[in-house]
């Protein structure tokens, strides 16, 4: 007896709805000092939200303090790669991790920063198929190798970035913002933190 349904069809997958706490673990907000109550309060100004990373650290004053500071002088501070070339970065790193939050949140950024959607979509996929200068090429392929095997990287990598026009300052940079988000893809991973649904419409 047929249900009316075409042959072949089959369930439609659950409809993906935001979660109830940005992660799996329960935890509490800390009493936050003035400082970092004031930085969530600003962010929520800024983008119209807090997002669940900081959320999830507010468990913890000290730690949350930390991670923004952290953070803010790796992605924000003035630097040889611009913003753009950092959130470049922490999309492909994240992808090579597999990392849910990670991707969702820093693609939206690539959209916003570049104004370009497909930008943040190939390099959440395959940073390769991208239509890149030789200067990105280089530096993600760095970046990438940071994630994911960071004991094989020797003088002839760092020699390509130089060549590429990176300085030895722009090369720590490179570094450490790799490093920084392959710690956060792992952080993320291990506790099911969840991004905001608003990073998921941004700039498109």
């Amino acid at each position: 007896m047929s249900d009316g349904k075409a042959a072949g069809s089959g369930l439609a997958p659950a409809r993906q709805e935001p979660e109830a706490r940005p992660t799996a673990l329960d935890l509490p907000r800390a009493d936050l000092s003035p400082e970092m109550r004031a930085y969530l309060e600003k962010c929520d100004e800024k983008i119209g939200f807090v997002p669940n990373v900081l959320a999830a650290y507010a468990h913890d004053d000290v730690k949350l303090s930390a991670f923004a500071a952290f953070y803010n002088g790796l992605m924000l501070a003035p630097s040889g790669l611009s913003k753009l070339e950092r959130e470049m970065i922490a999309v492909v790193v994240s992808a090579a991790n597999r990392c849910y939050y990670c991707v969702t949140a820093h693609g939206a950024a690539v959209r916003q920063l570049s104004g370009d959607p497909v930008l943040g979509d190939v390099l959440s996929t395959n940073w390769r198929a991208a239509r890149l200068a030789p200067r990105h090429v280089a530096m993600l392929g760095f970046a990438e190798t940071v994630a994911t095997g960071s004991f094989a990287i020797g003088e002839a990598d760092r020699q390509g970035l130089r060549d590429a026009g990176f300085s030895d300052v722009d090369i720590w940079d490179v570094a450490a913002v790799a490093s920084f988000f392959a710690m956060s893809n792992r952080l993320a991973s291990a506790t099911d933190m969840r991004p905001n649904p608003e990073y998921h419409a941004m700039a498109r």
